[in-house]
């Protein structure tokens, strides 16, 4: 076991957030496929701690029930009220049993950029100097309203946080900031945190006071400086956190295309922190890439599609599409503006084309749907063409129902198969049928009523109208000769 391997980190997610101006929590809401909290938590769990616990509080309900499904190993403290940071660490510690034996990181809910990384620089630092407390600083471009770090001038230790409105000049000029996160000795910690006074503007225990408290006990307060200072930062509205989310797809798209992956125009693109690629994948502009999806070597996915915990295969083409749980086989093609939903299996070097939605639908190999159609609760074979204007009907108004259409077969433009029905492998089926019986293998199924024409019937019922006009005008030309 690493000496750096925190007893404990601290996630502090109690408070409401009221400059989101929404309903829900500020810890849920999401960018580029995780929530706040949970982005956290994944940096978190990057230094393998003993116990990984998150302060709850406002809309614990919805705060905990949420955890519960990311990570059902992560315990939870509650904080009735929102008395301060260091109270949220304090009603941690009791939930822990009290006095913890190691190391103790706390960290804010609301940094969606904090990586996994800048944790364990902060824990080995923290371990290795020996400090009661670390906290992890940043110098950034403007410091205004930041908390500043003030250092001795010998050995560089933390002497002191000195909020904006209490900085004097000098202090104002100083760069380097507090992030509000910090390697603790557990047993100082809790400790210390007995000590904490209420008597402030807010009438709150605050975590900062720590610092202060250990330091005129005689132990070394150290500090961390975050390679980047936009990991440190904090969401507090939706501007912030559309700011946040560009920066982490930013970072997802380089760490593609460093890995082999064409992203034709990054501004353009989003994907999630779950998406995945194989090399030479190419991305074209307006995409989405959403959940568990995967780009297969050479795959190339858009321009403007969405693409949703769907598999694209090796070589396989994807044109202005929207995808939702699908499976693209290697070398098929799709779109453009075609909708994949939740089921669609399309096979090697198939072809479902534009204006086509399939649902729960298994393709064949090399199989086509070009076009203006809809395939549900189907399996097609190998090597079959469905043609245009061809819909699958599935439901009977209570129940859903299977169609199963063989190899090598051609359906004609404008059927409607009326499920449960079955084409057997090599038949056919003649434009305009409405097919509710099977056909046997190698048949021709016609099921359409036979034409007739009502000669004279737009001069009777539609007389003087540009129809009759345009009629009569085309019995009287000749017929041209033979």
């Amino acid at each position: 076991m690493s000496s750096s391997r925190p007893a404990a980190v601290v996630v502090l997610a109690a408070g409401e957030g009221t400059r989101m101006k929404s309903a829900t929590p500020k810890v849920l809401h999401d960018i580029c496929g995780r929530s706040l909290v949970g982005h956290v938590l994944a940096a978190a769990s990057e230094l393998n701690p003993e116990n990984l616990i998150v302060v709850v509080g406002h809309a614990r309900e919805k705060v905990v029930g949420h955890l519960a499904e990311i990570d059902p190993d992560v315990r939870t403290a509650v904080q009735a009220e929102q008395n301060g940071t260091g109270h949220a660490v304090r009603m941690a510690l009791e939930e822990l049993g009290g006095d913890v034996d190691g190391t103790v990181v706390v960290v804010c809910g609301d940094t969606p950029l904090l990586s996994g990384e800048t944790l364990l620089t902060l824990a080995s630092a923290h371990s290795a100097d020996g400090n009661a407390v670390t906290v992890l600083t940043a110098e950034v471009p403007d410091a205004t309203g930041y908390g500043r770090i003030v250092r001795d001038g010998a050995g560089g230790a933390v002497t002191a946080i000195v909020e904006h409105k209490d900085a004097s000049d000098s202090q104002r000029a100083i760069r380097e900031i507090n992030s509000g996160v910090f390697a603790f000795d557990g047993r100082l910690l809790a400790d210390a945190l007995g000590k904490v006074r209420t008597d402030n503007s807010q009438g709150e225990e605050y975590l900062t006071d720590v610092l202060g408290i250990l330091r005129e006990a005689g132990h070394r307060v150290g500090a961390a400086v975050a390679a980047d200072h936009r990991e440190i930062a904090g969401i507090n509205n939706r501007v912030q956190l559309a700011e946040a989310r560009r920066i982490l797809n930013d970072r997802l798209l380089t760490r593609a295309m460093l890995a082999g992956v064409s992203v034709l125009d990054p501004a353009t693109t989003w994907v999630d922190v779950t998406v995945t690629f194989e090399q030479d994948a190419i991305v074209h502009p307006g995409t989405q890439l959403q959940g568990a999806t995967h780009l297969a070597e050479g795959a190339e996915v858009g321009p403007n599609c969405r693409l949703k915990d769907t598999r694209v295969g090796a070589g396989a083409r994807v044109d202005n599409t929207v995808a939702d749980t699908a499976e693209v086989g290697p070398q098929a093609k799709v779109g453009p503006f075609a909708y994949l939903r939740p089921g669609t299996r399309i096979g090697l070097k198939a072809k479902v084309g534009t204006y086509v939605e399939t649902k729960n639908a298994t393709i064949g190999e090399g199989t086509k749907i070009p076009h203006l159609s809809y395939v549900g609760d189907a399996t097609i074979g190998e090597y079959s063409n469905i043609g245009a204007a061809s819909v699958f009907v599935n439901y009977d108004g209570q129940d859903k129902h299977h169609t199963t259409i063989g190899s090598h077969c051609r359906t004609g433009s404008d059927n409607m198969f009326v499920a449960p029905v079955t084409i057997g492998d090599g038949a056919y089926t003649a434009a305009g049928s409405v097919i509710t019986k099977d056909v046997p293998p190698g048949s021709l199924a016609v099921a359409r009523g036979q034409q007739r024409n009502i000669e004279g019937w737009v001069a009777r019922k539609r007389p003087g109208s540009a129809a009759a006009k345009a009629a009569e005008t085309a019995s009287r030309e000749p017929e041209g000769e033979g």
